[in-house]
């Protein structure tokens, strides 16, 4: 009986998982129909500095950069690139977008100084005394993005009480690789829907590191980008300083995506960088991180149909799970014109998912570009040499 009590349990909460895929779906739908604001043609627009942090030179670097050097945007615009290293690969990237739009006004800091433990922090705040105009836009360098990206973005910002604009991220495969597939399904069917309900409830003001705009006096305001020197989670932080600095102001989300360059080759290093972002969403919010658990409708259905004398509707419960999860993918691709997804691979990410939601309860451990660390609950960085590899945790 006590067993038959615990798939029930189970059950119901694989059931209000669907309807909160169902409700996610619906969200992503309002919200790519929402009109966005639309700039005056021949207004003057501001001066845009658009800042990229790099570290190696990863796979698709240089597609990815060129969207960023191609924008039908009719301001000046500054494009800041910093490293770390003279010896960086990603120089050689920079050097030859130089060669390729030299009407372009492309910057260049290599400087090695670290201020904190966020080694991403300390390239921006070596990079932020180059900085030369009104607005400065943040993105990271595994974006990609359509040429009227910077139009609309400064428009978004431009409207009353507007503090900060971030974007909505979707997954884009770099290979046809499982791995790589698997990834951009669990941005497009976790990571995005999971904002869309959080958002709609009032429950987060995200901001993420796909983008970042926001106005250089703000920059200045909150002292910097040394207020955020130690956080793992350094664009939720920057956001949170800046909608301080503004006085209420907010942090908008545009009406569409962009893209998020996905190049997992393995199930380790799949594993990694989900269990980093899982565990900076636990450090952040750990009781909205615990309510995720409703999330993953189709393992909790499978739990409560293999349960012993569990409801014999247990099976029926998965099934239903599934096909409510397919048509949240559905919904997402439509709504934000993507490419269709791999449909059989959705069992597969949720079991993942499934299991990298409760590994982050166990342990603390991450790796970020190649160095340890131990993240305390607050979310700052501590640097621990070793830490991951020697108490066998895996790394993120």
């Amino acid at each position: 009986m006590e067993s038959f009590w615990i798939s029930t349990l189970f059950l119901s909460l694989a059931v209000a998982g669907c309807l909160y895929a169902l409700a996610a779906a619906w969200l992503a739908g309002r919200l790519a129909r929402r009109p966005g604001p639309v700039p005056a043609p021949g207004a003057p627009r501001p001066s845009v500095t658009l800042m990229k942090p790099l570290c190696g030179a990863e796979p698709n670097l240089y597609e990815n950069l060129t969207t960023f050097c191609r924008q039908d945007y009719a301001g000046p615009v500054q494009v800041l690139f910093g490293v770390q290293t003279a010896a960086d690969p990603a120089i050689a990237v920079v050097e030859r977008l130089r060669a390729e739009h030299p009407r372009l006004r492309i910057d260049l800091v290599v400087d090695a100084r670290q201020h904190g433990a966020n080694r991403k922090v300390s390239n921006l705040i070596n990079m932020a005394g180059l900085i030369d105009n009104e607005i400065v836009v943040l993105a990271d360098s595994d974006m990609v993005v359509a040429p009227d990206y910077l139009e609309r973005l400064v428009a978004e910002l431009g409207q009353p009480g507007i503090a900060a604009v971030t974007c909505l991220y979707h997954g884009v495969p770099a290979s046809r690789t499982a791995w790589a597939q698997l990834s951009g399904l669990a941005i497009d069917t976790q990571f995005l829907p999971n904002v869309l309900i959080g958002t709609a409830l009032g429950l987060a003001e995200p901001c993420f590191g796909s983008t970042i705009a926001f106005r250089t006096e703000a920059l200045r305001a909150i002292g910097g980008f040394e207020a955020v020197r130690d956080d793992l989670a350094d664009d939720y932080a920057l956001g949170a300083a800046l909608v301080r600095a503004g006085q209420g102001g907010r942090i908008a989300i545009p009406n569409f995506t962009i893209g998020h360059t996905c190049v997992d080759t393995s199930l380790a290093e799949l594993w990694r960088h989900e269990t980093r972002w899982n565990r900076t969403i636990r450090n952040l919010d750990p009781a909205g991180y615990a309510g995720t658990l409703v999330t993953h409708a189709f393992p909790l259905a499978l739990i409560g149909a293999l349960v012993p004398d569990s409801s014999p509707q247990g099976m029926m419960v998965a099934a239903l799970a599934l096909a409510c999860r397919i048509i949240l993918c559905w919904r997402v691709e439509r709504a934000f014109g993507l490419l269709p997804h791999a449909y059989w691979l959705l069992p597969i990410r949720d079991m993942l998912s499934f299991a990298g939601f409760v590994w982050c309860f166990v342990s603390g451990a991450v790796t970020w570009k190649g160095h340890d660390y131990r993240v305390v609950a607050d979310g700052t960085l501590i640097p621990e040499p070793g830490l991951a590899r020697e108490s066998g945790a895996p790394t993120a």
